[in-house]
């Protein structure tokens, strides 16, 4: 009987975990291969750190929009605690000391056009036709943006996102 107790509550613990974990907005992914300690398994971990940037000014930018994740989303927000994604890529270019236009639409016009093959950290991304929505590469195939109501500021695929349009470099 102690047996079942004991596996129900680490299943119920492991559980409990996870969901913290995906509440928290952390995103998990498997490790490689390499990565592996001894013959200790290794099924996820935290998602793979942004690469450096080419300048201090897209690293502030990035850095800035990094330490909003867990923000909650709001229609028109700016900051600091609630953005919509606009909001979240004007509020971290602005930390970084550089003015952009407020609205997506706005921001898929400023800057230097960049193909996707060419994103470095702090190019931002732009998706839909017409633009409606806008996030900031970070790096190894991630963004972070502000999606929706309901959802704190993320980190997600670039390639998870439907109908990328084009990509602008600000600085």
């Amino acid at each position: 009987m102690t047996t079942a107790r004991t596996s129900f509550a680490r299943r119920s613990f492991r559980g409990v975990a996870v969901a913290a974990i995906a509440g928290a907005g952390i995103a998990l992914s498997p490790l490689p291969a390499s990565a592996a300690v001894g013959n200790a398994p290794t099924s996820a971990s935290v998602a793979a750190a942004p690469a450096v940037a080419s300048s201090a000014v897209a690293q502030k930018a990035v850095d800035t929009a990094l330490a909003q994740r867990g923000d909650m989303y709001l229609y028109g927000a700016t900051g600091p605690d609630r953005f919509d994604c606009s909001g979240l890529t004007s509020f971290a270019y602005k930390a970084a000391g550089v003015s952009i236009p407020r609205t997506s639409k706005a921001q898929s016009t400023f800057g230097t056009p960049v193909s996707k093959a060419n994103l470095q950290p702090g190019d931002l991304v732009f998706f839909y036709s017409p633009v409606s929505h806008v996030g900031m590469y970070i790096g190894n195939g991630q963004m972070v943006h502000s999606s929706s109501a309901g959802k704190p500021v993320s980190v997600v695929s670039l390639d998870s996102m439907p109908s990328f349009s084009g990509a602008r470099r600000v600085a």
